[in-house]
């Protein structure tokens, strides 16, 4: 790995954030120039571990659990790329945990440049209408501990819209009969505004226009989406949208497997889009103007896409 590059370390290198940094540095012949990229994973042995060091990724093995793990993961990184699940484990306080253990590590490796995929505080930002969207509000306590308590770490804070990858399954449901058509049924307004991404295409993009512009996003949040869009909006071509009652979409939830509490959270989640909306409000302008290539379109998004075949 030559010394003449700045090292990136990127946690969840096999993941669909971390993934997508490492594609874009790669693809970028600028940026493949300035910077050598260091993955961390969980498992170097995995075959997508190995793909990745087959493209010239140093892949090594660190564990978000322990700042130890992750000290040695960051060692001569001059900026690090972090995200953490909340999924894996439905668990808030670890999630928090995980978070101070990498931002912690990130300090005292002396990273120049740590770039934190944060969330807004939905309870906050709700006057507490909406206390239980998690997975929110333990990346927003991450990235309070960072400004409160590790003010000397040069910090970017990510924040990705709504995924269009999550769309298909989980919001539409295409007719049993043809033509096929999509209908979608949320606990909000149709004409509430949705801040969508293509997370896979385009983290990468954001986080290429923050390491490009280092200085302009220090202590600020770049806002990951393409546009607002509003449901109706999204639903051109499909059948309709039908605002579905509390019971009735926590029912759905449950009843794909998802435990009672985990169902409210996506419930809120979901109101969030009404109840003082997924940013609060703020415009993406200034987001846009870092990056030097377009986001991708929900529009695109749907032609490329294997799960709306039928509408293409």
């Amino acid at each position: 790995m030559s010394s003449l590059k700045k090292i990136i370390a990127v946690i969840g290198a096999t993941g669909g954030q971390g993934g997508s940094v490492i594609n874009t540095l790669l693809s970028s012949p600028k940026t493949s120039s300035e910077w050598a990229i260091r993955g961390i994973t969980r498992d170097a042995s995995k075959e997508s571990s190995k793909k990745l060091a087959s493209r010239g990724v140093e892949v090594v093995t660190g564990d978000v659990n322990s700042k130890e793990s992750m000290l040695a993961a960051f060692k001569g990184a001059y900026a690090v790329f972090a995200v953490t699940n909340y999924w894996e484990t439905l668990d808030q306080n670890l999630e928090i945990q995980q978070g101070k253990n990498i931002a912690d590590a990130a300090l005292e490796s002396g990273v120049q440049h740590f770039i934190w995929s944060s969330l807004r505080n939905v309870k906050q930002m709700t006057n507490g209408k909406l206390p239980n969207v998690h997975h929110f509000d333990s990346k927003a306590a991450v990235e309070s501990y960072i400004r409160t308590s590790l003010p000397t770490l040069p910090t970017t804070y990510l924040l990705a819209g709504l995924y269009m990858s999550n769309i298909p399954g989980q919001w539409l449901r295409p007719s049993p009969q043809p033509p096929h058509n999509y209908t979608l049924s949320l606990p909000v307004p149709s004409s509430s505004p949705v801040p969508l991404f293509a997370t896979l295409s385009d983290t990468g993009k954001l986080v290429k226009g923050i390491l490009n512009h280092r200085e302009e996003t220090l202590g600020k949040r770049v806002l990951a989406a393409t546009k607002y869009y509003t449901l109706d909006e999204m639903l051109e071509g499909a059948r309709g949208y039908y605002e579905v009652d509390r019971e009735t979409y926590l029912g759905w939830m449950t009843g794909a497997g998802l435990p009672e509490f985990a169902a409210v959270e996506l419930y809120e989640n979901m109101r969030l889009l009404a109840e003082g909306g997924y940013y609060g409000g703020e415009g993406l302008e200034w987001s846009h103007s870092l990056v030097d290539e377009p986001l991708t379109t929900w529009e695109e998004y749907i032609k490329s896409s294997e799960a709306f075949k039928d509408l293409k």
